[in-house]
């Protein structure tokens, strides 16, 4: 191996762990969130910076920038903020996918479970177009329901699950194992 190359790499990681443990530094931490021990992590902090909010943008779009992404999907509500964002870093278009009621056309519905409890999605009808590849954003996978919801909704039109980021992962929940085989990238794990 090429000493210069070893250098260049090593100074690259440092840099992006100085990067990552500034984007930590902006979560705030909230014990028994919404419910009693729950440790909720606030992103709120984060989003209110401006370097942080586009960092955290640019290091979810970046693995898919050669995807070929048609269209990026993203639940309710933290996954509009960053989808939204990320569809625009990829020159995409964006597809809500709401609580039940929101969406004003004809809408097929998903249940899923939480960690402290059930909900169900919506998604119009005619979002997403059969062949299409979807990248699936939101702010965190924690069980993973959420984001299995969004896959079995985008399957369901005929869609092809390009791939899934979000800002934060928490691997204790293990919920990345619901979303194999599909290619899920976090920015940071706790």
């Amino acid at each position: 191996m090429n000493p210069s190359t070893s250098a260049a790499d090593s100074q690259a990681s440092r840099i992006e762990d100085t990067l990552l443990n500034r984007l930590k530094s902006l979560i705030r931490d909230v014990p028994d969130f919404p419910s009693p021990g729950i440790l909720f992590r606030d992103i709120t902090p984060l989003m209110a910076d401006p370097a942080g909010l586009a960092l955290s943008v640019e290091l979810m779009a970046t693995p898919f920038r050669s995807s070929d992404i048609d269209i990026v999907v993203g639940a309710e509500s933290r996954g509009f903020i960053f989808g939204t964002a990320v569809a625009r870093a990829l020159n995409t278009g964006f597809v809500p996918v709401r609580k039940p009621g929101r969406l004003p056309a004809d809408t097929i519905s998903q249940e899923y479970e939480l960690e402290y409890g059930t909900d169900t999605l919506q998604v119009h009808a005619d979002a997403i177009c059969n062949g299409q590849r979807v990248l699936i954003v939101d702010d965190l996978i924690a069980t993973g329901g959420t984001l299995v919801a969004c896959r079995d909704l985008i399957t369901r039109l005929g869609g092809t699950v390009a791939g899934i980021s979000v800002l934060v992962e928490l691997e204790e929940l293990q919920g990345r194992q619901l979303l194999e085989p599909d290619a899920v990238h976090s920015v940071l794990k706790y």
